[in-house]
């Protein structure tokens, strides 16, 4: 197969889910004889880097602006996979809908992952959810196969768009980091801190999560990291919220083998995401043997199961309550953890969720009746 990935940020990955999803799944099709290329935005891309773990890496401009970027990216990359030779493409983002006639002009078979319900989140207005509600019909009309990553997520557009889709969820077994130096830089102990990882947006609450450490006793710093392009206002108000608690560490972002090392060596994670499917850090965190403590919501809760800890922004339970009861129990603690890596190992490993794409991207090259 010679396959083209469009609509991430690209690789290597360095700035979420997507990203994560679209190095871990063209590194094993490269590894199992697949010619991929994943087309890559030049503001994200790592310099000197044009071919990482077996796959290409092709870099295009984007207009630099939240509500253009990722379609002005996918745009000139739906124009540049026009002029090479694939077979097929997998589609990033619903987002991307109104590019699928591009694709199919050339006669090339797409399938879309959607991803989440990106219209939820609290940063778009009127217009912007208007848009990506528009896409969402668009993507389960003309997209050849619809992927979406959580039950909850292939209910919905069975029942919203009467269109069914493969549930491909993402992985969560990453490989154990050598070494200890991110912890050492930023002055952490093995077992010793609390990790949170996500984009500094509304909807993942990383503010909520530094105001109700407050009410956790004990000196366990709080390990935030992430970032956000687009979020200045949430950002100085979670600064804010960190100089008024001595324990809570703003790391930034970090990818890669330091990522891993900080997530390995936590005692515990916290999960605070309200709008999506299966979310990667989720998945990893618990493949990674934590205890995870995770807001309760349907596509939250579908991933985690009986595995880890819910709170409530409203409460009860509350983050602070549920923290505080489970780090004074640490055998109880334990146990969630090696729950959570066996549910892990049972439904959500990369070489599980990279055969399904394989089979389901095979299947469009056989009966792809354009070619």
């Amino acid at each position: 197969m010679r396959l083209a990935i469009l609509g991430t940020r690209g690789i290597p990955a360095r700035y979420g889910g997507f990203e994560t999803f679209a190095e871990e799944l063209a590194a094993r099709l490269a590894t199992a004889g697949h010619q991929v290329t994943v087309y890559t935005r030049n503001h994200t891309a790592v310099r000197g880097v044009r071919v990482h773990r077996g796959a290409a890496v092709r870099r295009l401009p984007a207009l630099r602006f939240k509500a253009l970027e990722t379609l002005s990216h996918t745009a000139l990359s739906c124009l540049d996979v026009s002029r090479a030779s694939f077979d097929v493409v997998l589609l990033c983002n619903a987002a991307n809908a109104p590019l699928l006639p591009m694709l199919h002009a050339r006669g090339l078979p797409v399938a879309l992952n959607v991803d989440g319900l990106e219209r939820k989140r609290r940063k778009w207005g009127p217009l912007g959810r208007g848009y990506y509600r528009a896409c969402e019909g668009l993507s389960a009309r003309w997209a050849d196969a619809l992927v979406t990553d959580a039950r909850v997520i292939q209910r919905y557009y069975r029942r919203a768009w009467k269109r069914e889709s493969a549930m491909i969820p993402y992985g969560g077994d990453l490989p154990v980091p050598e070494g200890d130096d991110a912890l050492r830089r930023l002055g952490l102990n093995d077992g010793a801190y609390i990790l949170y990882v996500s984009r500094f947006e509304p909807e993942n609450n990383p503010d909520m999560v530094i105001a109700a450490y407050r009410g956790v006793p004990g000196s366990t710093p709080l390990v935030m990291v992430g970032g956000a392009p687009y979020a200045a206002t949430l950002i100085r108000r979670v600064r804010a919220l960190a100089r008024e608690d001595p324990r809570v560490v703003l790391a930034g972002p970090i990818y890669g083998e330091g990522y891993r090392q900080l997530l390995f060596h936590a005692r515990a994670y916290i999960h605070a995401t309200e709008v999506g499917g299966t979310h990667p850090a989720l998945v990893e965190a618990m493949g990674a043997g934590r205890v995870v403590f995770f807001l309760d919501n349907l596509a939250n809760r579908e991933v985690v199961g009986d595995a880890g800890v819910p709170f409530s922004i409203a409460g009860p339970p509350r983050l602070e309550e549920v923290l505080t009861e489970y780090l004074g129990d640490p055998k109880r603690a334990e146990c969630l953890g090696t729950a959570a890596r066996v549910r892990v190992m049972a439904h959500y490993r990369w070489d599980d969720v990279a055969a399904a794409y394989e089979r389901l991207l095979e299947g469009l090259c056989s009966a792809n009746p354009r070619a």
